[in-house]
């Protein structure tokens, strides 16, 4: 009996959990570090279950869906969390019916798995009141059509119902770049800051703080920026963190359930898992304390 309890507590590797990656394109956007979640958090859960995450990346070195479909099957590969990045979407040709399989955010459209990923409509709801707390009126959402598109138009759903309750005056037009390569991007944004004048932004942190600097805007003093994706390297910003780590554990506990219920193939009905996103303080934006300060009773 003691000999079966401690065999409970001991956490072993039974088998390798298969994490498909895309080989991106050369762009700020799709670059390597911008995977929507680390190995390392998916490793972290994946090991609590006793399965060992593996990286697979599909377009590498000529590696095509059904080739790493064989491969997965051969190594005995039955589980796998699929985190598309390029717009190829080559993940969206694999044989799913071999594998119990969980996606990242909307990347993949089709076919439609289980997924888990950040509340993006939430999180711009969360900026936008923290901004307001702030003392700013006028603030604007500047992202690309990617990752609006990515979002199932989260941001700018989000973001255009929150300005039907405020006064005209303080509505800015969104801004949804066309481009991914964000670097071709400045004079879009310069035109939009102009014409649009926003006190606030909810924005990238490559470029922006840059760009805001030629022309003549200090932040926060003259402008405030949250960084729509807030990630510990961004420590020099305020934003939105869409808690990552919670998104990668969420994704292994989908694939875990199919597998102990020896579930396979592509769901009749896909669960959602939507992890709530947390405000991050920062120095882009002004304290709440200087606008009590500044407003006493």
């Amino acid at each position: 009996m003691m000999k079966l309890v401690r065999d409970r507590k001991s956490t072993r590797v039974r088998a390798v959990l298969a994490v498909v990656r895309e080989a991106p394109p050369d762009n700020d956007l799709h670059a390597g570090s911008y995977q929507f979640v680390s190995l390392r958090d998916i490793r972290r859960r994946a090991e609590q279950h006793g399965y060992h995450a593996e990286e697979f990346w599909l377009g590498r070195d000529g590696l095509g869906p059904e080739r790493l479909g064989d491969i997965l099957q051969a190594r005995g590969v039955e589980g796998i969390i699929v985190s598309p990045q390029s717009s190829r979407m080559l993940c969206a040709q694999l044989d799913y019916s071999r594998f119990a399989a969980a996606t990242f955010g909307y990347g993949l459209p089709t076919p439609s798995l289980h997924r888990a990923g950040g509340n993006m409509n939430l999180g711009i709801q969360l900026a936008v009141a923290e901004l307001l707390a702030r003392g700013y009126r006028r603030i604007g959402l500047a992202i690309t059509e990617w990752i609006d598109s990515r979002a199932q138009h989260a941001y700018s759903g989000a973001m255009l119902h929150l300005q039907q309750g405020m006064p005209r005056s303080h509505r800015v037009p969104l801004l949804l770049f066309p481009h991914n390569d964000f670097s071709r991007c400045a004079h879009a944004f310069r035109t939009w800051v102009r014409a649009h004048r926003p006190d606030a932004l909810i924005s990238f942190d490559t470029h922006v703080p840059e760009w805001l600097r030629q022309f003549g805007l200090r932040i926060p003093e003259d402008i405030g920026l949250v960084v729509h994706d807030w990630t510990d390297s961004m420590q020099a910003f305020a934003g939105i963190h869409q808690r990552r780590d919670h998104v990668a554990a969420a994704a292994v506990d989908l694939v875990a359930t199919q597998l102990l219920h020896h579930e396979r193939g592509v769901p009749v009905v896909p669960r959602q898992i939507l992890i709530p996103p947390a405000w991050v303080d920062g120095p882009s934006v002004r304290p709440v304390s200087a606008v009590l300060s500044s407003n006493p009773r």
